[in-house]
């Protein structure tokens, strides 16, 4: 089954497509959000999305199929949105137009051969949304894309900003029109004006503009920024969301040292579990605070930008528990690993008298083995998870009549 036409775009973004800011202005300084509960319940913007990027090495056009590399790379995060997706690519050549695909629901719906020859490209980035109950439609969907003095310049956005209301209005007093609620467009207009302290006769500083972002946005968000022909990749501050990177090999490399194998491309992704599908091996996490470049030379640091020295990493411990795949790497460890220590560590704090231990499929499954080794009990399935059933962590307020029957979707019992 495929997704309707209308909650479908494929565009080839054109530099003279540009919306008026005028009209813009004034409609969207009368409707913006007065909280941030609002502007949730508005954006339905939640920050357990994913974000991906690619970017092929050597001479262009390349050999290797981009846009299916992101596609695989999206289908190996679609547990952190089910509700949209999109993927956007350049040729490199051009800075005038990208090519775009997005809409309304699963990946596997969205693209199929045709929009897939659509999306040819040397480089691309792509973005994967939780389903939530507000801001369902396509004009919400990423990745976005904005057309800047120096060209078309397409956003990822993963993740929630804290002062988003603030930025908003900086924004719109800039006489820059918003067409959304959303914080990626939000983050997109942001850095299309360089910082005043910043000289660009030779060019635009993207790496300052970014910066400047950072310094106004301490958090929360992993951002993939693609322009004609690179890759900017970035985390915030506190590293709040996770943000690796990834070196595509030959298939003929082995299971060597990849360090030595000449690189066929790059990728950068939330998440490191879509890498082998994509014959890609983890290099490293992109750092808090850091700004990565991937170029079709390779991937380089061009900035750090420092937290207060008085304040602390704060990666979200929400990923560990429920967000990331078992197999994915966050700081030097496996997912999994770190749930099943989790489940050690509570018997030892909090031992009980019990004939089994369960879990809630999938992600409590790792914590309850470990809570069984640790204690010496045995453990068994009690429910039965129905996989074709999507997340609901959000989609639906606590304690509502359409919550239980969700669970009841999602889950049976094995009596």
């Amino acid at each position: 089954m495929s997704t309707p036409p209308e909650q479908q775009q494929h565009v080839r973004v054109e530099a003279t497509q540009q919306v008026e800011a005028a009209s813009a202005l004034t409609a969207n300084a009368t409707a913006m959000p007065t909280s941030i509960g609002e502007s949730k319940e508005l954006t339905g913007l939640t920050h357990e999305c994913g974000v991906f990027g690619a970017i092929a090495c050597g001479d262009w056009p390349t050999q290797i199929d981009i846009a299916h590399v992101i596609c695989l790379g999206l289908v190996a995060l679609q547990h952190r949105g089910q509700e949209s997706a999109g993927i956007a690519t350049s040729e490199g050549k051009s800075s005038t137009n990208f090519n775009v695909h997005k809409g309304m629901g699963m990946i596997s719906t969205l693209f199929n051969d045709d929009s897939m020859k659509k999306l040819r490209g040397n480089l691309g980035i792509g973005h994967t949304r939780y389903s939530t109950a507000g801001g369902s439609g396509v004009v919400n969907c990423q990745p976005f894309v904005v057309h800047t003095a120096h060209g078309a310049m397409a956003l990822a956005h993963n993740g929630e900003l804290v002062n988003n209301e603030s930025l908003r209005r900086e924004v719109l007093a800039r006489g820059v029109g918003l067409s959304t609620h959303s914080d990626s467009e939000l983050i997109a207009q942001s850095l299309c004006c360089a910082p005043e302290d910043v000289s660009e006769l030779d060019g635009p500083n993207w790496p300052a503009r970014i910066r400047h972002f950072m310094m106004l946005a301490p958090l929360s968000y992993s951002l993939v920024i693609m322009l004609k022909d690179k890759i900017y990749a970035v985390r915030d501050t506190y590293g709040n969301r996770p943000l690796c990177i990834g070196k595509i090999v030959p298939i003929n490399a082995g299971h060597g040292n990849s360090s030595e194998t000449p690189a066929d491309g790059w990728v950068v992704s939330s998440e490191s579990c879509g890498f082998l599908s994509i014959g890609a091996r983890y290099v490293r996490e992109v750092e808090p605070g850091e700004i990565v470049e991937l170029t079709r030379s390779g991937y380089r640091t061009v900035d750090i930008v420092e937290r207060p020295d008085f304040k602390r990493m704060a990666f979200c411990i929400f990923e560990y528990v429920y967000f990331a795949r078992g197999d994915s790497i966050f700081e030097g460890q496996m997912v999994y690993s770190v749930r099943m220590q989790c489940g050690r560590q509570l018997w030892r704090e909090a031992p009980v008298e019990a004939d089994i231990v369960s879990s809630v499929p999938e992600s409590g499954t790792a914590a309850s083995h470990g809570y069984a080794r640790e204690s010496g009990l045995e453990f068994a399935e009690v429910l039965c998870r129905n996989r074709y059933v999507g997340s609901h962590l959000l989609s639906q307020p606590l304690h509502t009549p359409s919550t239980s029957w969700e669970v009841a979707k999602k889950f049976g019992a094995l009596s």
